[in-house]
């Protein structure tokens, strides 16, 4: 029955802030603005694919992660490039102070993290080809090429 995930929601403080930062920052396309409600709806891929709502609250807000899929290639030869020329700090999962991708050994993926202006932790994923290694935890691209 389950398929995929098609559409997430986030909330955010300052709703035109962060749709700006979605579009112009990120590249997703706005797909609706609702008038009514301060609510924003963005494609994400190609339009229809999936979506992501962008919510502004000003109470209770409470920062959220998710997950963009990537390429492995794009992972590895652009993401740290695609983020600091956007003036976003790539992170990895064990905030070691490196910005390089680490593997997640149980899926397997690889994933670099970053924020958005509101504190939203979000992420750039690729999952690997090959047996999954839950043993082996959270480790580098090189190290989990060197287990293979």
């Amino acid at each position: 029955m389950i398929k995929g995930l098609y559409e997430t929601h986030v909330q955010v403080k300052d709703l035109e802030q962060s749709t700006k930062f979605y579009t112009d920052v990120l590249g997703l396309r706005l797909a609706y603005r609702d008038e009514t409600r301060p609510i924003v709806f963005l494609w994400i891929g190609e339009e229809k694919e999936y979506m992501l709502g962008l919510w502004e609250t000003k109470e209770s807000f409470q920062p959220r992660h998710f997950a963009f899929r990537s390429s492995t290639e794009d992972i590895l030869t652009y993401a740290e490039q695609y983020l600091t020329d956007r003036h976003l700090q790539p992170y990895n999962f064990l905030k070691d102070g490196t910005q390089k991708p680490m593997v997640f050994a149980w899926m397997p993926a690889l994933a670099i993290y970053f924020n958005d202006p509101d504190g939203n932790q979000l992420e750039f994923i690729s999952v690997l080809p090959g047996e999954a290694r839950p043993e082996l935890g959270v480790l580098s691209y090189e190290q989990w090429l060197e287990k293979q």
